[in-house]
């Protein structure tokens, strides 16, 4: 079993670091944990545990920045933000009940090193969007800084769009600094019901190209609508197509009611209101549908929105897989109903032919270990990886192989 450091400081960050790579010893970074099933497994001795470093240090509201130290719950940051009525625009995912650990458990920093974004990026953009800047430590144990706290104070090379996304591989966090925005006073979405797959698409793409400012696009198939907490959704036992409208409560009565009649002709329609529309959401924002049996491998699709459909079609292997789609049809979630050995093939196969990619998200570990997890990269994409990977972290010590093998 791994030995856990628990640094508590910035300092004992640098100094741990500093210690790995002179004696050549690998690290796992984890934030809080909550996502160490996410990526390849990590061959290493010793842990670094960077639950110690929490707390916010500076929150202006009135500026909309917030800086905390890497290792701080995103749920103490959400209710802070949520007191202002504020909010992380990019709606980052709860992934520890998908990979089997409880909820609310992850870090800022680990939200933004695996770049997490939710159904708002289709408007707001993804995690490296908000990420305004950072204290780390590189695989030399030099601490760097990079960013600030206004998008036009950044200069020179933006590393925080490198380091999101990189899952611990570059280096190690110890805080952070994000753009955060006013929360909308109402969100609705409008539902339709028993639209097919095509159809549903038709009326995603309808509502995001209409003039209503539409903040969220995703349908549901019937299995995965049965399994929602929100009546509205579970009990009518058919395919269920969502459109969140959010903004001032005039505006959003209005778009709604627009909505309704211009997409009246596809199918019934029905409205919800506050709570039960943010209980949705967090449900398609978490993966919710597929957390029920942690057996069963979860696939994240990233394709263009015309190819959603056929794609889904393609890979689902019989009655008993599971897909729903986000992003307005972008992306597809695609549970099946056993892992076969052929299926990274085939799936990443599938989504070459479209020029998408396909992030293996949820597996046993044996599984993990021996099949690329990400999108495998071209030759000339995988020599510049191992590049910018050799100097940040020449040693290798940090996740070494968590997204790649021999990276």
């Amino acid at each position: 079993m791994a030995e856990t450091l628990r640094p508590e400081t910035p300092a004992q960050v640098a100094e741990t670091v500093a210690w790995a790579a002179a004696e050549e010893a690998p690290l796992e970074i984890a934030g809080r944990g909550s996502k160490r099933d996410l990526g390849r497994p990590v061959q290493a001795s010793h842990e670094l545990d960077l639950s110690g470093l929490s707390g916010i240090t500076l929150y202006e509201a009135e500026e909309l920045v917030l800086t905390a130290r890497a290792g701080t719950p995103l749920a103490e940051i959400e209710a802070a933000l949520a007191e202002h009525r504020q909010q992380l625009d990019f709606e980052p995912a709860d992934l520890g009940p998908l990979l089997g650990g409880p909820p609310d458990a992850g870090s800022i920093g680990g939200a933004l090193a695996c770049n997490l974004s939710g159904p708002r990026r289709i408007k707001a953009g993804a995690a490296r969007d908000h990420f305004l800047g950072l204290s780390a430590v590189s695989g030399r144990g030099e601490v760097f800084k990079t960013g600030g706290r206004v998008v036009k104070n950044v200069t020179g090379y933006d590393l925080c769009k490198l380091l999101a996304g990189s899952h611990g591989t570059l280096a190690v966090m110890t805080e952070v600094t994000v753009k955060v925005m006013p929360g909308p006073e109402k969100t609705r979405t409008v539902l339709l019901y028993g639209l097919d797959d095509r159809t549903a698409l038709k009326a995603m793409t309808l509502a995001l190209q209409s003039s209503h400012e539409v903040s969220g696009a995703a349908h549901l198939p019937d299995g995965p609508a049965a399994t929602s907490q929100v009546s509205y959704v579970a009990e009518p036992g058919r395919a269920v197509t969502a459109i969140r409208v959010e903004g001032p409560g005039p505006s959003v009565e209005y778009r709604c009611a627009a909505l309704r009649r211009e997409l009246g002709a596809l199918g019934q329609s029905e409205e919800l209101h506050g709570r039960n529309s943010a209980a949705l959401w967090r449900e398609l924002r978490d993966v919710t549908p597929f957390v029920g049996d942690p057996e069963r491998p979860v696939w994240r699709l990233s394709v263009p929105p015309q190819d959603g459909p056929a794609m889904a079609d393609a890979l689902a292997d019989g009655q008993d897989s599971q897909y729903f789609f986000d992003w307005g049809g972008g992306l597809v979630w695609l549970c099946p109903s056993r892992w076969t050995e052929g299926a990274p093939d085939e799936v990443r196969a599938a989504v070459a032919s479209c020029g998408g990619h396909a992030t293996l998200i949820r597996a046993g570990r044996d599984v993990r270990a021996s099949v690329p997890v990400f999108q495998p990269q071209d030759p000339a994409l995988f020599a510049l990886t191992r590049r910018v990977k050799e100097s940040f972290d020449p040693r290798r010590i940090l996740n070494p192989g968590r997204m790649y093998a021999g990276v």
